[in-house]
C-alpha cells in the first residue's frame, strides 16, 4: 500500500490527529508549532499540508514541496496561501468553511452589541473606581437596519441572530441568488443601496481585487451618518486610516474590529488608540467547537484526497486540471 506523509506544522485539535492516524497508510509529523525553518525542512516528502493561520503557504514554501498534492487550511481564509503558486503545481487548496460559521457570526453579533452599548468603555471605566452612567449612553439593536456584506455561512447565520434582536437585514452578496436571501427574509440590494442605509455594517467578504479596501473615504462618504462598522472577516477589507479619519470626524460614530491588515497590527495603527472603537485580537473563530471542527474536517478532506482521490472544497479548482 502506498504510504502519504501528512505535514501538520501549525498546533491543531489532537481529534484530527487520531483521525489521520487511525486511517492506515498515513504517517503524521505534527511536533506541533513549527518554525519556517522546521517547516522549509520538512516539507520536501509531504503529500498533504495542514495548516492554520499561522503557517505562510508562499511560493518558497510551495517550490521547495517535490510530492504536495493537497493543502488543507483548517479555517475559511487562505490569503496565507499563494493560489497561484498552488495551482501551477497542481497542489489543490481546501478550507473548511462550516467548522466555525457559529463561532464566527456570534462573534460578530458580541461585537456589535459591545459597540451599541459602549460595554468594554465602561467596563474599563468602572475597573478604574468611576460610576459614569451618562458617558456611556447606548442604543438599541431593535429597529436598526443591518447591512450584512458577503451573506455566506457566516452571513446567514449572523441574520438570524440579529433578527432574533429584532433588527432589519439588508445583505450584499454578487454570488447569492435572490430566492436565498429571501428565504432568510433578508433583502438583497446593491453595495450603495446597503451603504445608504445601513445603521450597521457587518463584513463578512473574502479579500479579492474587488473588495479589498471596499471600506475606504469614497464608500463612507455613501455612508448614513453615525453608521456603525464591524469587520470580523479580514483586515485588508478596510482601510484603517480612511475609518480612523471618519471616526474622528463622526461620518462613522464607531467600530469593532477583530481581524487587521498586517496581523498583529502596528503599534501606529491609527484605530487602536480611538476611544470609539472595540478590539479583539482575530478571536471570532476561537471557540472549543470551532476549532475541533475545522481541524477534524481538515484531517477528513485530506484523507480523501490522498487515498480517494476525491478532492472536496477546492479553492482554486484549475490545479486539478
Amino acid at each position: 500500500m502506498t504510504q502519504f506523509h501528512v505535514l501538520v506544522p501549525d498546533n491543531v485539535d489532537q481529534a484530527a490527529l487520531d483521525i489521520l492516524q487511525s486511517a492506515g497508510d498515513i504517517t503524521v509529523t505534527a511536533p506541533g508549532k513549527m518554525s519556517r525553518a522546521e517547516t522549509l525542512a520538512a516539507i520536501g516528502d509531504a503529500d498533504a499540508l495542514i495548516i492554520r493561520s499561522a503557517t505562510k503557504a508562499d511560493a518558497e514554501l510551495l517550490n521547495a514541496a517535490n510530492k504536495l498534492k493537497i493543502i488543507a487550511r483548517a479555517g475559511v481564509g487562505v490569503d496565507n496561501v499563494d493560489l497561484d503558486t498552488a495551482t501551477l503545481k497542481g497542489i489543490a487548496v481546501v478550507n473548511t468553511p462550516g467548522g466555525n460559521t457559529v463561532s464566527t457570526a456570534e462573534h460578530a453579533f458580541g461585537l456589535m452589541l459591545a459597540l451599541a452599548r459602549h460595554i468594554p468603555q465602561a467596563h474599563i471605566s468602572m475597573n478604574e473606581g468611576k460610576w459614569d452612567r451618562k458617558t456611556f449612553m447606548g442604543n438599541e439593536l431593535r429597529g436598526a437596519i443591518l447591512g450584512i456584506v458577503g451573506f455566506g455561512r457566516i452571513g446567514r447565520a449572523l441574520a438570524k441572530r440579529a433578527q432574533a434582536f429584532e433588527m432589519t437585514v439588508v445583505a450584499h452578496d454578487p454570488y447569492i441568488a435572490l430566492d436565498i436571501a429571501e428565504d432568510f427574509g433578508v433583502e438583497l440590494i446593491s453595495l450603495d443601496n446597503l451603504f445608504s442605509r445601513s445603521d450597521y455594517i457587518s463584513l463578512h467578504s473574502l479579500v479579492t481585487d474587488e473588495t479589498r479596501h471596499m471600506i475606504n473615504a469614497e464608500s463612507i462618504a455613501r455612508m448614513k451618518y453615525g453608521v456603525r462598522i464591524v469587520n470580523a472577516a479580514r483586515g485588508a477589507l478596510i482601510d484603517e486610516a480612511a475609518l480612523a479619519a471618519a471616526i474622528q470626524s463622526g461620518q462613522v460614530a464607531g467600530a469593532a474590529l477583530d481581524v487587521y491588515d498586517p496581523e498583529p497590527p502596528a503599534s501606529d495603527n491609527p484605530l487602536l488608540s480611538l476611544p470609539g472603537v472595540v478590539h479583539t485580537p482575530h478571536l471570532a473563530a476561537s471557540t472549543d467547537q470551532a476549532q475541533v471542527a475545522v481541524a477534524v474536517e481538515a484531517a477528513e478532506l485530506v484523507i480523501q484526497a490522498l487515498k480517494k482521490g476525491d478532492f472536496q472544497n477546492v479553492v482554486n479548482p484549475n490545479a486539478l486540471g
